[in-house]
């Protein structure tokens, strides 16, 4: 590119890849100010402005608003520099951090439905033993009333992980505190546990898992979840275990993602004592 002291705006847009509008965008908040204009409206820049605009897309890219370029370009000392850059830091550690929780919410959820996937392909309702990894979960107690929907897409837990200021991903887990109690239709009590995105407070976590605990899967309505609990108490029976009592049912697939109830895929989780001798 040859240097000549003036660039009509026509020039500035095609060496600089930046459109007319652009320009007079820029012109207009004093961004970029051409150096002269003619009485024909005709808009010159000097090659101190060409450059300018190399320097406009590189703030640009780093994040920043031209309202704050403006302050910048304009005092060019260090203080503003560093305060500038102090403050973009923030902000886009901040929509990091957003960003990654939403990450984290879509990838744990798409997990969820591979898993469900995999269950009815397979049609896994095997009782199996597993390592269960150690998690740390948000808990809620509150009554249960054999609401399955009101209890898996839970207004009472919504609201109260808001008061906390959190977020929340991955499965619902409902702990009940005795299974037969559960499979007799007594069950008055339970608590809903979920995963956060944000540090929880202690004394609001609970620790679910770190042990082998037996395993299966239910496939379908959760009115029928009963026939899932007789398999596994026959298991264990045949097998000389004693079960939970507590028992802990994990909704994969549910109301939150599809509708056809005859697709719900639920795990059911429970501790086991070594075999009796």
């Amino acid at each position: 590119m040859k240097s000549k002291s003036s660039y009509s705006i026509g020039e500035v847009s095609k060496i600089c890849g930046l459109s007319k509008k652009a320009l007079r965008h820029y012109d207009k908040i004093g961004i970029i100010k051409p150096d002269r204009s003619c009485g024909n409206n005709y808009r010159y820049y000097s090659r101190a402005s060409l450059l300018a605009v190399p320097v406009i897309k590189y703030y640009k890219q780093m994040g920043f608003k031209l309202s704050e370029m403006k302050d910048v370009i304009e005092r060019g000392d260090y203080r503003t520099l560093r305060e500038s850059f102090k403050s973009k830091l923030k902000e886009l550690r901040e929509v990091e951090e957003a960003v990654f929780r939403n990450y984290t919410s879509v990838k744990d959820w798409y997990d969820l439905v591979l898993e469900a996937e995999s269950v009815l392909l397979y049609k896994v309702q095997n009782v199996s033993v597993k390592f269960v990894e150690d998690g740390s979960y948000c808990f809620y107690d509150q009554d249960f009333e054999y609401d399955y929907r009101a209890s898996i897409i839970n207004i009472e837990f919504t609201n109260y992980i808001e008061s906390i200021d959190n977020e929340i991903t991955g499965p619902v887990i409902i702990r009940f505190p005795d299974y037969e109690e559960k499979m007799k239709g007594n069950c008055q009590h339970a608590t809903v546990l979920q995963k956060t995105l944000k540090k929880c407070d202690p004394e609001k976590e609970a620790h679910f898992g770190g042990r082998m605990m037996v395993s299966a899967y239910h496939i379908g309505d959760h009115e029928n979840i009963n026939q899932t609990y007789e398999r596994i108490a026959q298991w264990a029976e045949e097998h000389n275990h004693t079960l939970g009592p507590e028992v802990y049912e994990r909704y994969v697939v549910d109301y939150w993602s599809i509708q056809e109830r005859e697709k719900f895929v639920t795990e059911i989780l429970m501790n086991i004592s070594e075999p009796k001798k």
